[in-house]
């Protein structure tokens, strides 16, 4: 080493680091360690013997490990939620009940729509089962089954064709339409079956949908025929009802004077004018009691059935489509009176010739928002346009982007739900094959493959009422005769006398007072967060927040200007070798040096090497003075002798 190098080594040694000055990342750590308040680090660098600094950092890298665990714990907690209930005992406001007749149209109304429709379902029906249907009612006294298919061709066996297989035979089956076998290409779907048989069929009942070019086609089985023909008769169904206008399809449902027949609330009288129609593509109209309008919502002070609603429904099973709906009664759903009432996915029905009662429990939730769980407050942060007149909830946001895709793929609307803007329904004339494109639609539903439930969120705050039903046998016998009479006499509009199975009766009404809250709570707030973190670094390392923003400026702010001071000089030197000229080369440049007189090499300089040297500064050498011989004289220290060192004279 060069003796220049030599003496800045040394110096260099001897200087005192300070924190961002130090040349190098370990001199800045042995400099925080022994400065920095954390006793771990410094005890470390002061501890003398191996066994005593293994321990102490062993001790250390302990208390650091703990403290990223217990940190972490409390950071996962931070994001959790805790829930209270409450439960309170007030005056409960009513909910909405929305009632609808499950049959969507009254029969004689809609029988000159349906006409081709039916012959070609009951000529279906004898082609499969070989028998005729009981003419048990008037209105089918005057059709035969000899005449079904007179006058009709196979129009809707054409569109969709129904087929039926052999047991365990799927290349071939049975054409309704021609009564022969043939070849049936495309992938065959079994749908699941509400009606189950405890022997197996011989046969399995199905109908084929292709696309609009024919290329792919999908043959969807059943194991019940009931359910097949009835799923066929569906889709022929929403085609011709999808091109009627509204105006005449609420013509031909039912009225509120033709379906409430009696009306109670809270002990007393209510009619037709307290409740509010409401039409549904597949039930038809609807009436909702106690809607809100006007912003005003009725209200009960007591629980039990008398203080609830009670109505008598009006069901006319003479009006019935047989091959639409195989059940008698009503459906009815308790709903906010902003929420739109999903009567086909959670209503309850209500069965002919009985009371049913429902009692309710309000229970009212409230959901945190992000980050705690992802729910939302209203649509601002779902990317989904709502096509319903109603408050955002789970189920309109899966309908609505549902809805979307079907116009988006399918080019219509199915019927079912409502009307997207500028959209129209789907119908055999604008789209003939739309039913395939339905169909593989809804399979990519089901599979969650479109999306919807990855995008729609569930509400953070709802209303549910927990329903608790009963049944009674309604009127009683004894009891029949004299009731049916006064309610035909109160029935003026109806020309017919009143049967049991004509009538439903219905009790809703709050089984008690209480209203459950349970609303959720950050279980760790900011300021209990900070507290148990600091709690964990004085525990562990005994740190406060001036450790950690020491911690912070040394490993982050220092540590990073050392690296970009290196990298900065690396730079300039690599700038400074290319814009250096090639030929000759230029003699190395004293670098760090302030003082020339220290750069001293080993060996001893040449002639023609003194020659390149820079001349040395002019330095004036001080003369030596010459000696003051007044100072060389004896001077005593002291100018007078002390008392106690004075020697006594000689007598």
């Amino acid at each position: 080493m060069a003796a220049g190098e030599k003496i800045k080594a040394k110096i260099k040694k001897n200087l005192p680091v300070r924190g961002p000055q130090a040349p190098t990342i370990k001199e800045l750590m042995q400099w925080y360690c022994l400065n920095t308040n954390t006793h771990g680090c410094r005890r470390i660098v002061v501890s003398r013997g191996r066994l005593r600094r293994l321990l102490w950092i062993l001790f250390t890298l302990t208390a650091v490990a703990l403290i990223f665990w217990q940190c972490a714990l409390l950071i996962s907690s931070f994001y959790t939620v805790s829930v209270s209930i409450k439960v309170h005992f007030q005056k409960l406001d009513f909910p909405a009940v929305t009632i609808c007749n499950i049959n969507p149209y009254r029969y004689s109304a809609v029988r000159d729509l349906l006409a081709d429709l039916e012959k070609e379902t009951r000529g279906t029906l004898k082609t499969l089962y070989g028998f005729s249907e009981i003419t048990s009612r008037k209105r089918r006294e005057a059709e035969s089954w000899s005449s079904a298919r007179e006058g009709t061709g196979s129009k809707f066996l054409n569109l969709i064709p129904l087929l039926a297989f052999d047991k365990g035979e799927t290349s071939k089956a049975r054409d309704f339409r021609t009564g022969r076998k043939r070849k049936v290409s495309g992938r065959i779907i079994h749908k699941a079956s509400d009606v189950m048989h405890v022997h197996e069929s011989k046969e399995v009942v199905g109908f084929q949908l292709c696309s609009n070019d024919t290329s792919s086609c999908a043959v969807y089985t059943f194991s019940s025929g009931v359910n097949a023909i009835r799923e066929w008769y569906k889709l022929h169904y929403m085609n011709i009802m999808a091109q009627v206008s509204p105006e005449k399809k609420i013509n031909m449902s039912y009225s509120a004077e033709e379906l409430l027949v009696t009306c109670f609330f809270d002990g007393e009288s209510c009619d037709a004018r307290n409740f509010t129609r409401f039409h549904h593509p597949m039930y038809g109209n609807c009436y909702t009691f106690n809607n809100g309008q006007n912003e005003t919502i009725l209200s009960t002070s007591m629980g039990g059935s008398e203080y609830g609603l009670q109505v008598i429904l009006y069901i006319n099973e003479e009006e019935y489509n047989p091959f639409l709906v195989s059940s008698t009664g009503a459906k009815v759903i308790v709903h906010r009176q902003d929420e739109y009432p999903f009567i086909e996915d959670v209503g309850t029905e209500i069965e002919t010739a009985m009371a049913t009662s429902i009692g309710m429990h309000l229970t009212e939730s409230f959901k945190l928002s992000e980050p705690y769980s992802k729910c939302t407050e209203d649509w601002s942060d779902v990317l989904i346009t709502n096509i319903y007149n109603a408050t955002y909830s789970l189920q309109i946001c899966l309908h609505s982007c549902f809805q979307a895709k079907m116009v988006e793929k399918c080019g219509c609307a199915q019927f079912s739900q409502p009307l997207p803007r500028g959209a129209n329904y789907c119908n055999y004339q604008q789209h003939p094959n739309w039913m395939y494109c339905y169909y593989e639609l809804h399979q990519d539903f089901v599979r969650e493959e479109l999306g919807c439930q990855a995008l729609c969120k569930e509400a953070c705050s709802f209303k549910e009422w927990t329903l608790t039903t009963s049944l009674a046998q309604w009127p009683s016998e004894v009891s029949e005769k004299w009731l049916l009479s006064v309610l035909t006499w109160d029935q003026g509009q109806i020309k017919k006398k009143l049967n049991k199975t004509d009538l439903a009766k219905l009790l809703i009404f709050y089984k008690d007072l209480n209203q459950r809250s349970i609303v959720e709570s950050p279980a760790n707030s900011i300021e209990m967060l900070l507290s148990n973190i600091g709690g964990q670094l004085g525990l562990w390392m005994s740190c406060s927040v001036v450790c950690v923003i020491e911690i912070v400026e040394v490993f982050l702010v220092d540590s990073l200007s050392i690296v970009a001071r290196h990298q900065w000089r690396k730079a300039k030197e690599w700038w400074a070798r290319r814009q250096a000229p090639p030929w000759p080369e230029a003699p190395p440049s004293p670098q760090g040096r302030d003082n020339l007189g220290l750069d001293i090499d080993d060996d001893l300089p040449t002639f023609t090497s003194a020659l390149c040297l820079p001349p040395a500064p002019a330095a004036q050498v001080p003369g030596t003075p010459p000696p003051r011989y007044n100072t060389l004289r004896l001077e005593r220290d002291f100018p007078s002798q002390l008392a106690d060192t004075e020697v006594p004279a000689e007598s």
